[in-house]
């Protein structure tokens, strides 16, 4: 396997594109992305540890931990190498970062937008890689950029956006970073079409205790399996430092959108799968509060990145590649528990679905209105109130229109209606054993903790996602029983070999692994302490 900074030509690693305006120039330009010089910073110490409360963005499953924020790769291979050895249990008392590991597991984190324990780990070290934030030039040819695995997506857009670049793929929110967009394979509007994060990614620089390994998708084989296992493997083989990914060329930051409204799910369903083909993304949202009429009335929202010439005149010029700033809209504090509640919800949907036009198509619409329209208010997670809220995640495969209506049908039967769902289709999965996206329908459900109803729904609702062939997102689970990971990710098993050709010990880990029993794979026993919180309440 690999180590430094690998001597293949790029081209030999990356797999073309089918977008006709990407795959001739793709052919062109240098064998290798120059490395960055922008923002590139001297090394410096890395910062003194802190013990810290943390948790996923849904605010269910909190749990302590020293966190360390490493100044480069150097000083994260330094942290793997010192938890990787054999201890006493004691943890370092030095603020050098080799002494800063206390025994037991460690975990990567960036900007906390998994939703469940994903990026923490009680009793452990958490790595910040917030200070792994390089942004290197962009291969005018080809797209290819290398950046840390820090930077989050906002910042790479801004960075890419006004060079006439977007990034390939991007989750309902900027505010994730590169690596986690790595660890989690995060998806998009247009996985029916391109599929994931990693699919765009020609390789990543991984530390691991036994090293820094740069790696890619069409490597070795064991380099390749490496690079699969990390993508969509929650951070369990390593800490990304940095990852070279291929962006897409766009002219403008406008969209051309096409908007329908359906009162029904069926007709909404059939509507994507014959025609989502024909768009780059596609994304419906469903209200699950209506009591009368049929299930599932609802809004599609498709379209594509528009061209200058569909701006006319009076868009011409700066504005055609210009981000919005941010809006500095914040929620403050939690608020009350019972914000959230039916009543809200079942307003908040009438109006949502009275707004969207019935037929309405190639609208110019701001980039940021079409991919990121919860990132206009910021935290808005503490909208839900301090017990927080769990996102309900699954994908079933192209025969799975059933499980979706039951799943919205259960949840509304429980006293537990979804405040927000959103629903897609997904493409063909990459090859990473816990990467997520199966080729189908996945359904997102947003629910306020505290409905008495919601645990055991959920509860049953893994049963008939599993028993369907299906599974939930990690990135977004806190409350999965160990029992069925095996049904929903049968290939968990490799994921475990990769781990341990590169991490003998098994010292990475996380609240994640530890609850589903991905690090009793490998060995016997775990005594490390668990995490603070559960959804015992939800």
């Amino acid at each position: 396997m690999s180590s430094g900074e690998g001597g293949r030509p790029l081209a030999e690693i990356i797999e073309l594109p089918d977008a006709q305006a990407r795959s001739e120039a793709n052919l062109r330009g240098p064998a290798r992305v120059p490395r960055p010089t922008a923002r590139r910073r001297r090394p410096t110490a890395c910062q003194p540890a802190s013990t810290r409360v943390l948790s996923g963005w849904g605010r269910t499953a909190p749990s302590v931990a020293t966190v360390v924020r490493p100044a480069d790769g150097r000083q994260v291979l330094e942290l793997l190498a010192r938890a990787s050895e054999p201890s006493d249990g004691t943890p370092g008392s030095g603020s050098h970062p080799s002494q800063l590991a206390p025994a037991g597991r460690i975990i990567a984190r960036g900007l906390g937008r998994s939703y469940g324990d994903a990026a923490q780990r009680a009793g452990g070290l958490v790595v910040d890689t917030s200070a792994l934030d390089s942004l290197g030039p962009i291969d005018p040819d080809r797209g290819l950029v290398e950046v840390g695995s820090g930077v989050g997506l906002d910042a790479l857009i801004r960075h890419a956006l006004p060079k006439g670049w977007f990034v390939p793929v991007t989750p309902g929110t900027r505010h994730v970073t590169v690596g986690g967009a790595v660890a989690a394979d995060v998806h998009g509007k247009n996985h029916h079409l391109e599929g994931s994060f990693c699919s765009h990614v020609a390789e990543i620089a991984l530390a691991t205790p036994t090293g820094m390994h740069v790696v890619g998708p069409d490597g070795a084989p064991e380099e390749a399996a490496l690079f699969w296992a990390t993508a969509g493997g929650m951070g369990l083989t390593g800490v990304v430092v940095s990852a070279t990914v291929r962006l897409v060329p766009v002219e403008t930051s406008w969209m051309l959108v096409d908007t329908e409204r359906f009162d029904d799910l069926d007709t909404l369903m059939a509507t994507m799968e014959a025609s989502d083909d024909r768009y780059r993304y596609s994304v419906a949202w469903v209200d699950c509060s209506a009591r009368r009429g049929p299930l599932g009335r609802s809004v599609l929202t498709r379209g594509d990145h528009a061209p200058r010439a569909a701006l006319g005149t009076g868009r011409r010029g700066r504005r055609a590649v210009a981000l919005a700033s941010p809006s500095g809209l914040r929620v403050p504090l939690p608020a009350p528990s019972r914000l959230v509640n039916s009543h809200i919800v079942r307003a908040f949907n009438e109006a949502w679905f009275r707004r969207a036009p019935r037929h309405q198509t190639a609208a110019l619409q701001p980039l940021d209105a079409f991919f990121y329209p919860l990132d206009g208010l910021g935290d808005w997670n503490l909208l839900y109130g301090r017990a927080g809220f769990v996102q309900y995640q699954f994908a079933v495969g192209p025969d799975g229109g059933e499980l979706v209506r039951r799943a919205i049908q259960s949840t509304t039967e429980a006293g537990a209606p979804s405040s927000l769902a959103v629903l897609k289709r997904f493409g063909p999965s990459d090859p990473g054993p816990l990467s997520f996206p199966i080729a189908g329908w996945t359904l997102a459900l947003d629910f306020p903790v505290g409905p008495p109803g919601l645990p055991g729904v959920l509860d049953r609702l893994d049963e008939m996602v599993a028993e369907a062939g299906g599974r939930v997102y990690l990135a977004k689970d806190a409350r999965l029983r160990p029992e069925l990971l095996g049904a929903m990710y049968p290939r968990a098993a490799e994921l475990l070999a990769a781990r341990l050709s590169v991490d003998p010990t098994l010292s990475l880990g996380s609240d994640l692994s530890r609850r589903l029993g991905l690090d009793d794979l490998g060995r016997p026993g775990d005594d490390d302490p668990g995490p603070g919180g559960g959804l015992a309440g939800a």
